[in-house]
């Protein structure tokens, strides 16, 4: 199962489970075992505490009897304070300026040097019906195997219409945008290596700012640190206006083949 999925229908589990003042402002996740793709998930939802500003929902999602994802999300009733401040968003090229991932796919496949192997492998990229509309600032050459810098700028929002509804709807929205690609940032100082299994081991976002998940916003992923078959990854969400709307982290567990890779073309 997508990670990002039952993260967000983990929290529109949690929200059912709040008033509609409340807006989550944080969430806390595990994946505990792995998702079978084959029967439904049971969201079972603790009222862990209610306050007077604040509330906690805790949150298992149960397959075969058994948790494979826990989560816990606080709630809080809109408060002002003249504390604020925030980084600053980087300096892109808009969206409109960039190509979708698809068509950058489709760039890819005219190259007649592609091997039959990686051709076939984009194909299925290309096939897959992802809800989220991808425009990397950077994309990264998916047949080399140089080293890269462990950071990647996306371009992501919903497709389709989602509108001016509840502000929760849209955090449920981005926590299933935010998952999207983004451990993978961990590994482009070691695109050498033939990675043989990935997984998302936890998952935390924070939520800063009214936003539109329909709308474009700027994923700003990062990775500071990877070792011991786990690797370390921050991200951030930027509005157009540049204000930082949620800011993520997550760690993920890598195994790779020791031998590195042969050149793809």
């Amino acid at each position: 199962l997508f990670g990002g999925q039952i993260v967000g229908q983990a929290l529109v589990a949690a929200a059912h489970a709040v008033s509609c003042d409340e807006q989550v402002h944080s969430l806390h996740c595990y994946f505990v075992r792995t998702g079978d793709p084959k029967v439904p998930v049971l969201y079972e939802v603790e009222r862990t505490r209610t306050g007077k500003s604040f509330s906690v929902r805790s949150v298992k999602a149960i397959q075969h009897g058994k948790p494979i994802f826990t989560c816990q999300a606080s709630f809080q009733l809109s408060q002002g304070s003249p504390v604020q401040h925030q980084f600053a968003m980087p300096t892109v090229p808009p969206p409109e300026e960039l190509l979708t991932q698809e068509e950058l796919i489709q760039k890819f496949l005219q190259n007649p040097n592609v091997a039959e192997a990686y051709r076939k492998r984009l194909t299925k990229i290309q096939a897959q019906d992802v809800p989220i509309d991808i425009k990397p600032v950077n994309p990264p050459d998916i047949f080399g195997s140089e080293p890269q810098e462990p950071k990647q700028l996306f371009w992501v929002r919903a497709r389709g219409y989602i509108g001016d509804t509840d502000m929760k709807v849209h955090c449920c929205v981005a926590a299933y945008i935010s998952d999207y690609a983004f451990l993978g940032t961990a590994l482009l100082p070691h695109r050498q290596y033939r990675i043989k299994f990935m997984v998302s081991l936890d998952h935390s976002m924070w939520f800063h700012a009214p936003f539109r998940a329909d709308h474009w916003m700027l994923y700003e992923c990062e990775s500071p640190w990877a070792g011991g078959c786990r690797g370390l990854v921050q991200g951030r969400l930027w509005r157009r206006d540049g204000v930082l709307a949620v800011t993520c982290a997550q760690e993920g567990v890598f195994r790779v083949e020791q031998t590195p890779n042969q050149s793809k073309l």
